[in-house]
């Protein structure tokens, strides 16, 4: 892990700007040092540790995500994270479990549930320049970044009901009604107080100049920490907390007053930020070594027949009937479409499911396993390319249409095709 860890580090920035990803990387050496390869890392044997690694990261990347989640965001084209979020992400659920209905026989429905939601989040990491490219309109950066952030979390609620309804899973011990008061609100409830008292706190210390700055990045980190282990100990979900934690954390810091505010007018999580990247890269590592390693032994068609319909129709046609009426050109609505990598938060969910021992567990791995790296793949090569190619169109569209809707975020809060027209 160090060695790939540093030598990735040694030539990122020449690697940022090809066609090959962070997590092709770490995916990659995950799978040569797993049973694959030199078997020097599987989850029978490591169960432990690995799953620490990688719910610290997701546990991380959920609050700073939502942490990082401002008004402005949604001012800004705010129909488009909205539309993909409330209406999309729904459709994608239903749409993955209806499709493995006739491709994965042999699961129960509650299974097959849990594919369609565990491969539903969106990880923008995977193609980090589309979402970033200036040559791609702020409507689209700001929209999909939006969604990936806010995606995880959402989901988070269906992934718990459904592995809670399996008669098998340890969590339906207490029955779906249990783990709704426990998973749902008692842990939105912990994490509200931990997120908005920390916050307070913070705000007070910064006030009165007690706090140093690189203690105020600490801080963060003893949020993620607080709201998880709360949650944790009650028997509840440490994810959703530290979701939920995320988004007061962030309010009740921006409530300060101009005069006391840190420069840019918030505290930026840059030490929580980067920890998160690293574990996530780390996780990806992981992810090659104990779930895809395994299940390239056991490729079949009907799990690769799924898992290139999860990343185009299943994704695809939700976002376009999400965005029906937005006045969104035809290439905007396929570039949105296109990038919907499927990354950490379904690695997290799919080694969860693993350690709770569900019956068709070896199948869902597979599926997760195999969507996930064609994602990695696909994703991750075509990210550079194709948002050139986003970008050569939206220029002489917008020099040929001024008022293009894809140029206008400010009209974002005015969703209708009137709009677009």
């Amino acid at each position: 892990m160090a060695a790939v860890t540093a030598g990735y580090a040694l030539v990122s920035r020449r690697l940022s700007t090809t066609a090959v990803s962070a997590p092709m990387v770490f995916t990659g050496f995950g799978v040569a040092i797993g049973p694959f390869g030199l078997g020097l890392l599987d989850l029978e044997h490591d169960a432990g540790p690995v799953l620490t690694l990688v719910e610290a990261a997701l546990t991380l990347v959920l609050l700073t995500d939502a942490m990082s989640v401002r008004r402005r965001d949604l001012r800004v084209g705010g129909f488009l994270p909205g539309r993909l979020l409330g209406i999309g992400l729904p459709l994608t659920i239903g749409a993955g479990w209806l499709l493995a209905w006739p491709l994965l026989p042999g699961l129960t429905a509650w299974e097959l549930a849990l594919v369609g939601t565990i491969l539903a989040p969106t990880d923008a990491a995977l193609g980090k320049t589309a979402v970033s490219s200036p040559r791609v309109p702020v409507l689209v950066r700001s929209g999909l970044n939006v969604e990936s952030g806010l995606n995880d979390g959402m989901a988070l609620p269906f992934f718990v009901l459904f592995l809670a309804a399996l008669p098998a899973a340890t969590a339906s011990e207490e029955g779906v009604a249990g783990v709704f008061w426990r998973a749902l609100v008692l842990s939105s409830a912990l994490g509200l107080a931990v997120g908005w008292g920390g916050g307070w706190v913070l705000r007070r210390s910064r006030e009165r100049g007690w706090i140093a700055d690189e203690w105020r990045q600490v801080f963060v980190l003893a949020v993620a920490a607080g709201s998880y282990t709360l949650a944790v100990v009650t028997d509840g979900s440490g994810f959703i907390a530290a979701w939920v934690a995320g988004f007061a954390f962030g309010v009740s810091l921006r409530r300060s007053s101009p005069a006391v505010a840190p420069p840019g007018g918030e505290d930026t999580p840059d030490l929580a930020a980067r920890l998160a990247e690293l574990l996530a890269s780390l996780s990806f590592l992981v992810f090659g070594a104990v779930l895809l390693g395994p299940a390239l032994e056991h490729l079949d068609w009907r799990i690769v027949t799924y898992a290139v319909l999860s990343l185009t129709v299943v994704r695809m046609l939700p976002v376009a009937l999400s965005l029906v009426g937005t006045g969104l050109a035809l290439p905007t609505v396929g570039y949105i479409g296109w990038f919907g990598p499927r990354g950490l938060a379904s690695v997290v969910f799919g080694l969860l499911v693993v350690e709770e021992h569900v019956p068709g567990v070896q199948l869902l791995g597979r599926v997760i396993a195999v969507t996930v790296a064609l994602s990695v793949l696909l994703h991750g090569a075509s990210a550079v390319f194709l948002a050139d190619r986003y970008g050569v169109w939206y220029r002489k569209a917008a020099a040929a249409r001024p008022r293009l809707r894809e140029g206008r975020p400010e009209e974002g809060g005015r969703d209708s095709s009137a709009a677009g027209s």
